[in-house]
């Protein structure tokens, strides 16, 4: 490779090589600020996998028609630093929230080179280092801050060669992550299908069995009973009078939550006041997505959405662990799914009437403890592997993310590399963990 050479306001680069000229944002890029409908103009997520169709976990706001026109090459940015490399040269015409800054290229880049370029880790440093806020964290960079940047420039059949590499190379790396994230989703459904068993079946498969008498049920051991929730819950309905209480969230992955647990998503609700109260180990459901099992102990007491249940569990019955374990297990979603009222999904409810009538299988207290006890540990074990999956995951996203970067701004040189045909292939999205958070009926969330 030719020898390096500096620009004094390429502090971000240090060094590209000789023969690749730089060029601020401003002369390489336009701003686009066409507003438009999501209407018009189907609505798009900007997102850490790129400029995508819009994601079903995407926060949902009033701002429909106050959007901003997307095109197919336009690069587009989140400029909130919370959202850190969410950024990506779209693939779809469409729109995007106005908290994105699009940019047209004005000359003719290899759009991949510039996808790759722009998403690297090195330039999204150096883009929000330009930002501006009251809070470090959640500071935003304008394009008239952004537009000074300068950026590294290839000639353009060396960026064709650093797209085919980078195209290479990412996808054998995408392939493993994807092998990692289908054995953790395995291991997932395999955990689920288990515990579903043991809090329908028991731990111990040389017992006497009898007919339950209800369909998910099944078969259960002769000494079990089965009950209604009415007898085994009662409803909460305590009111905040100020909303001062420690504000919790609920999360389908996490359970309920404080707030601070829930950075993903700025609550900007202004009062809490009417919210309903709980207290530790109360029951809460989610009466919107209770058919998908989003039942949580509260941690604490606190201040939730007047839109949640509250349930009492009788302990003398019910521990309060298994009440949740089984009323968030496959084969009781099924039965939860039978019992909300709505017209389309998304809009349905589970009322505290009909959640009254769903039949539960009860052990004796003690069994319940014994259950419980067994699961703790078998979740533990499976966490262990999980983590060890989850870590070789990071590994390998950290050797990506460092490869683009060394790639892209010249401090390996892949002019001489002999490169395959190849496909690419994207890196699956982590769809269990990419999730809204939601809080209070009514709050406002930024998209």
């Amino acid at each position: 490779m030719n020898t390096n050479h500096t620009h004094d306001n390429l502090v971000w680069l240090r060094a590209i090589p000789s023969h690749w000229d730089c060029k601020k944002i401003g002369s390489l890029f336009t701003e686009r600020k066409v507003k438009v409908s999501d209407k018009d103009y189907p609505p798009l997520s900007v997102a850490k996998i790129g400029v995508v169709p819009q994601l079903d976990s995407a926060v949902k706001t009033d701002a429909g028609d106050n959007r901003k026109l997307v095109r197919v090459g336009d690069f587009v940015i989140n400029s909130r630093s919370d959202r850190k490399g969410s950024c990506g040269v779209s693939e779809l015409d469409g729109s995007v929230s106005l908290i994105n800054i699009v940019l047209t290229p004005r000359s003719e880049w290899n759009s991949r080179y510039v996808h790759y370029l722009l998403r690297s880790q090195p330039f999204s440093e150096e883009y929000y280092r330009n930002g501006r806020g009251i809070v470090a964290d959640l500071w935003t960079t304008r394009y008239s801050e952004m537009k000074s940047i300068l950026l590294p420039i290839p000639p353009r059949p060396e960026q064709d060669q650093i797209v085919r590499f980078l195209d290479w190379k990412v996808s054998s790396i995408n392939r493993l992550i994807s092998i990692k994230r289908k054995q953790i989703a395995l291991l997932h459904e395999r955990q689920r299908v288990y515990i579903s068993h043991i809090v329908t079946h028991g731990l111990h498969n040389n017992v006497s069995t009898k007919n339950s008498g209800v369909e998910w049920i099944g078969d259960i051991p002769e000494h079990w009973q089965t009950m209604r929730c009415k007898y085994l819950f009662s409803e909460r309905d305590e009111r905040s009078q100020e909303g001062q209480e420690q504000h919790l969230s609920m999360s389908q992955k996490y359970g309920l939550v404080p707030d601070s647990q829930l950075d993903e998503r700025r609550m900007l609700s202004e009062s809490y006041a009417g919210g309903k109260l709980c207290y530790k180990d109360d029951l809460v459901l989610n009466r919107l997505k209770a058919h998908l099992g989003v039942f949580a102990l509260s941690p604490q007491s606190g201040v939730i959405s007047p839109d949640y249940t509250v349930l009492i569990p009788n302990t003398e019955r019910v521990l309060p662990t298994f009440a949740e374990t089984v009323l968030k297990s496959d084969r009781c979603r099924g039965e939860l799914r039978i019992m909300v009222r709505g017209i389309i999904e998304g809009f349905w409810r589970l009322y505290t009437d009909d959640f009254n009538t769903i039949v539960l299988p009860v052990p004796p207290i003690e069994e319940q403890a014994e259950i419980m006890e067994y699961i703790i540990k078998f979740r533990d074990k499976t966490k262990k592997y999980e983590d060890s999956l989850t870590q070789e995951i990071s590994t390998l996203q950290e050797f990506k993310a460092r490869l683009i970067s060394d790639v892209v701004t010249g401090k390996i040189d892949v002019r001489g590399i002999e490169i395959p045909e190849c496909k690419f292939v994207e890196e699956t999205v982590d769809t269990e963990n990419n999730e809204s958070m939601e809080g209070m009926e009514g709050e406002i969330y930024e998209e």
